[in-house]
């Protein structure tokens, strides 16, 4: 893992982040939502560089710790295969949001 605070995202992070202003975007705060954005919308590229910058562990406990209404249940079955997650409970994103 070559994990930097301050890193920018690639530009290719545009389209996976359509719905932020990418501009504003900080590879650290905003970590649960590019790992969520990524395994959801992300193509093969983007999956390599979350894996790559987050490691496999920290990618692991995102899935776990967010409700799994958060994901496409395809997308959510091939990332705990690839990065070992357990499948989340299926919570509503207002009791994920309290915690």
């Amino acid at each position: 893992m070559h994990y930097n605070c301050c890193m920018k995202l690639p530009e290719i992070f545009r389209d996976v982040l359509w719905s932020y202003e990418f501009t504003s975007v900080d590879s650290e705060r905003d970590k649960r939502r590019i790992v969520i954005n990524t395994i959801n919308y992300g193509a093969w590229k983007h999956w390599l560089w979350i894996a790559h910058e987050y490691g496999k562990t920290t990618i692991a406990e995102t899935i776990e710790g967010a409700p799994a209404t958060e994901f496409r249940p395809g997308a959510l079955k091939l990332a705990c295969i690839l990065f070992g997650a357990k499948k989340p409970i299926h919570a509503s994103r207002t009791a994920a949001a309290r915690s």
